[in-house]
């Protein structure tokens, strides 16, 4: 077996597991708080592709810059500017900026309206019946993306450029996976020193813990509950759009693999912990990998589920055990 195989293999699942930990966090940040599975987040996720990929087109393609100045002749400022965009490392880098920030908004507000409309007059009820709900919001999402832009896969514009970064025995982490990774890592120590340190933080923990005690402290309940509604779908837009990024497509159905398994992932690191989230995601991708380099690409989400059930068997809490605090 090379060695530069297995290097290899390690960068792809580093990559993967980054994208799978940022997908995590959406469901361990509200089952932590709420003690709810939100199975839209998936969903949110795909959407958030979606929308990088329209403000990418809207920014750097010519037809669509085209049909845009054509309906709305005030928008004439987006030919040069897409030069710009495409001409400069400066304007590379400000074009990411504009497509993560306007994803990350506009996913963030989508899982605070469908927190709002479709999981608070639910708050009280059984368990079973946000859940659905859940289940119901996830069918809808998926099927307005097929229904109103396509049922086809979509060309996500190779507009990052992809070069060889770092290159250890033959194998290489290309500038992609380098930004995904980085990207990754500076988000989730972002949030975990975010929930630690801030005042905000501090509420969100005291939520999770006993969210009756907290609210008769008080702390506003409903406005930390949005918090984290936003904070989860805007972090799952960001894997959405490296994952089209990175793949090279999208698609109405692309959110339920990927939601799947970074459930797996929650679950694999403690659901309901933030570190566990992190690390479940690291852990699965590397499993991924090296399971499809290894043994067999048909095998290698068998594997992973595997050992998620032999996880759930002998450590049930996860690796980092469940963020839960047992009342007495």
């Amino acid at each position: 077996m090379s060695g530069s195989i297995i290097i290899q293999q390690l960068f792809n699942g580093i990559t993967l597991g980054g994208l799978f930990a940022l997908i995590a966090l959406g469901y361990t940040m509200v089952y932590g708080i709420i003690l709810m599975i939100n199975f839209a987040h998936s969903e949110m996720f795909m959407v958030g592709a979606y929308v990088g990929l329209g403000v990418l087109l809207l920014l750097t393609n010519e037809e669509t810059i085209a049909r845009v100045t054509e309906a709305l002749p005030f928008m004439s400022w987006l030919e040069p500017a897409s030069a710009w965009f495409t001409g400069s490392t400066a304007g590379l880098i400000t074009l990411f900026a504009i497509v993560f920030l306007v994803a990350m908004v506009s996913i963030g507000l989508l899982g605070v309206t469908i927190e709002r409309f479709a999981y608070r007059p639910l708050r009280h009820a059984p368990r079973l019946a946000p859940l659905i709900s859940a289940i119901g919001v996830s069918i809808f999402l998926q099927n307005a993306v097929l229904l109103w832009i396509d049922s086809k896969p979509i060309p996500f514009p190779a507009v990052f450029p992809v070069k060889p970064f770092i290159t250890i025995g033959g194998a290489t982490l290309n500038s992609l996976q380098f930004a995904i990774i980085a990207t990754a890592i500076i988000l989730l120590v972002a949030l975990d020193q975010f929930v630690a340190r801030t005042r905000m933080g501090k509420a969100m923990r005291a939520t999770s813990q006993d969210r009756d005690a907290a609210g008769l402290m008080g702390i506003d309940i409903n406005r930390v509950i949005m918090l984290a509604f936003f904070i989860g779908p805007a972090f799952g837009a960001v894997a959405g759009v490296y994952w089209g990024m990175y793949y090279g497509t999208v698609i109405f159905n692309m959110g339920f693999v990927p939601g799947i398994k970074a459930f797996t992932a929650a679950v694999l690191g403690g659901i309901g912990n933030l570190r566990g989230a992190m690390l479940g995601g690291f852990v699965l991708g590397l499993v991924e990998s090296l399971s499809a380099g290894f043994i067999s690409v048909a095998y290698k989400d068998v594997i992973a589920f595997a050992i998620l059930i032999l996880v759930l068997l002998f450590r049930p809490g996860g690796l980092l055990g469940e963020a839960v605090m047992e009342k007495v």
